[in-house]
């Protein structure tokens, strides 16, 4: 099940910049297709952590966003809100 936020998907959206959808694949559609899927939801929430410890620290980045983004693509992978899957 996948969950959209205002009709958008996770991969639609890049916060910051273009430099990833600008790419042929984006590099967390590489790690699913490579890791396997406890591995990929691992990736996900260790970002979602990182980007929420260092939101307001980094000057000129919107890690806040950046771990919104995060955690719609996890919400997305298990159909579950962030904490919540299992």
């Amino acid at each position: 099940m996948e969950k959209h936020f205002n009709g958008t998907r996770a991969d639609d959206l890049q916060v910051s910049g273009n430099h990833y959808k600008d790419m042929p694949i984006q590099p967390w559609a590489l790690m699913e297709a490579v890791l396997t899927h406890a591995e990929f939801v691992g990736f996900l929430k260790g970002n979602i952590i990182k980007y929420s410890l260092r939101a307001g620290r980094k000057d000129g980045s919107d890690d806040a966003g950046k771990a919104k983004h995060y955690m719609l693509k996890l919400q997305e992978v298990t159909g579950y809100p962030y904490g919540n899957d299992s």
